[in-house]
């Protein structure tokens, strides 16, 4: 049965239900919920069951309204996704940790559990505890310690990222040590706690296996998570598509997940920051040279068959006048460059004359306050806010020029004015952050425009990396295209050069004047 909805601000209805409701928002939005999960489960159904027609959401008849209230499909759609990422990651994350910590736990409380059960069950019947058992109990102690401060340093380290699948080598590692225990475990009570074993000494040694066994596992861990990926196979290059930037990074055998973490960190430390402000330009000139061609219709109005004549025609005429001027069009943008490049020297001369007169009155106002008490001695910040104004309006004709306005805030320049006065700072140190676009860490986090990324890849995201995989790392504004290319195999051939060939020998005549 199709389901129909009206929206309206004070009612929500069924088809089969047309009774209006008391208006009240709050049971409106109850109903449209319940709407949004049967739709939902709807959806599963079809999924499941592929029995339904393929196009059952173009077939739907839905009737709408207008009201500021209404639920349409991209309200479900963006629903569903605020849900997913303010619930569903954090959900994941806490569910990671929470489940690493009780298989810690399990891992280090087996050991003991193994040496105090029989004393808490047949005391008894235990056997005396020599001096080798005594041994054994330090033996297992500082082996757990070491086993707690390794687990510690190499798995309860701050996430770097959350990533879209599980890691498959954390969780093999996971499986195979809970599967261990477990055996341990089910041999501990068919053979000890079943029979009563009155051997003390056997079973501290089985506790110790146990222990020596982890410290292997946890060896293994490091192989398989840390040594693994340090030896390079892979030549990754990355580009901006908006912009082109390019940067080359060596990888070893990670998985598409892990390799795109990694390609993220150095992002932000070695592209420099995105500025739509300067992709602006060209799109503006095309504009304004397609802003120059009119196309006039001196028949008037014709019938309504000869308007595709009349379409194909105009675009015709566009394209021919777009041909003419494409011979003048390198002229303006050489000439538009070279004035561009004139005003940005010009306006960056006038802000570092600005910056050298502000700071030399800086260090003129230093040795002032020297002679001054010192109560009276002038804070960094006040001194930057008191030679602000001075260079304030060159610094911002040269941001505007450069098209940084939006990446530097007046609060944010007095701040790092005031840090190069308290760190001695050159009128050049000062000016390298503005004259010089860097790294996207280097601003602010409200500037990087790129906090959650979307990895896009045609193969699964936990498979490794291959010779000629491509994915993409897409944020709001911008993707990164991932080109993976292989390292080629090197063969190296040595020559040996006999030392004796080197030698000569130099026979002079009588005759000559040396």
């Amino acid at each position: 049965d199709s389901l129909k909805t009206s929206a309206c601000p004070s009612s929500c209805q069924y088809q089969k239900s047309p009774q209006p409701f008391a208006g009240a928002k709050q049971r409106c939005h109850g109903y449209r919920v319940r709407l949004l999960w049967l739709l939902i489960l709807l959806w599963t159904v079809e999924g499941i069951s592929q029995t339904w027609d393929d196009n059952w959401g173009e077939t739907t008849t839905a009737v709408t309204g207008t009201s500021e209230h209404s639920l349409s499909q991209e309200d479900i759609v963006r629903i569903s996704k605020d849900l997913d990422d303010s619930v569903g990651l954090d959900c994941k994350r806490y569910l990671n940790v929470a489940l690493s910590v009780i298989l810690g736990l399990v891992v280090f409380l087996t050991p003991l559990a193994f040496l105090i059960l029989p004393h808490l069950l047949w005391p008894d019947r235990l056997r005396a505890c020599g001096t080798a058992c005594e041994g054994l109990f330090i033996s297992v102690a500082f082996k757990l310690l070491i086993l707690l401060l390794a687990v510690w340093a190499l798995f309860f380290r701050p996430p770097r990222a959350g990533l879209p699948r599980i890691f498959v080598f954390r969780a093999l590692l996971a499986t195979l040590v809970l599967l261990f225990v477990l055996s341990y475990w089910l041999f501990y009570g068919v053979r000890i706690l079943d029979s009563q074993d009155e051997d003390y000494q056997g079973i501290v040694q089985y506790a110790v296996s146990l222990v020596d066994a982890l410290l292997f596992i946890h060896y293994l861990a490091i192989v398989l998570l840390e040594l693994r990926q340090l030896q390079p196979f892979f030549s990754l290059c990355v580009t901006r598509s908006t912009d082109g930037a390019t940067q080359h990074y060596n990888l070893g055998q990670l998985s598409i997940q892990r390799a795109a973490v990694v390609i993220l960190e150095n992002y932000y430390k070695d592209f420099p920051v995105h500025n739509p402000a300067l992709l602006t330009a060209s799109k503006s000139r095309a504009a304004k040279h397609l802003a120059g061609l009119k196309v006039y219709n001196v028949d008037g109005p014709g019938e309504n068959n000869a308007a595709a004549g009349i379409a194909q025609s105009q675009s015709r005429a566009m394209i021919a006048a777009a041909a003419r001027r494409r011979d003048s069009s390198h002229n303006e943008l050489y000439y538009e460059e070279a004035e561009h490049e004139r005003r940005v020297r010009k306006r960056r001369a006038r802000l570092v004359v600005a910056v050298e007169e502000a700071f030399t009155h800086i260090r003129r106002m230093q040795e002032e306050e020297q002679k001054k008490a010192p109560g009276d001695v002038m804070d960094p910040r006040e001194a930057a806010q008191a030679i602000f104004p001075s260079m304030a309006r060159a610094l911002q004709k040269y941001l505007r020029t450069t098209r940084q306005q939006h990446l530097h805030s007046m609060e944010s320049i007095q701040q790092h004015l005031a840090f190069s006065i308290t760190n001695n700072m050159t009128p050049k140190a000062f000016l390298e952050s503005y004259l010089t676009t860097g790294p996207t860490l280097q601003y602010g986090k409200d500037r990087w425009l790129a906090r959650q990324w979307t990895l896009i890849s045609e193969a699964s995201v936990t498979s490794g990396l291959k010779d000629g995989t491509v994915f993409l790392l897409k944020c709001i504004d911008f993707s990164l295209v991932v080109t993976t290319k292989k390292i080629p195999y090197i063969q190296l051939a040595e020559e040996f050069i006999d030392p004796k060939s080197h030698k000569f020998m130099l026979r002079l005549q009588s005759e000559t004047s040396v």
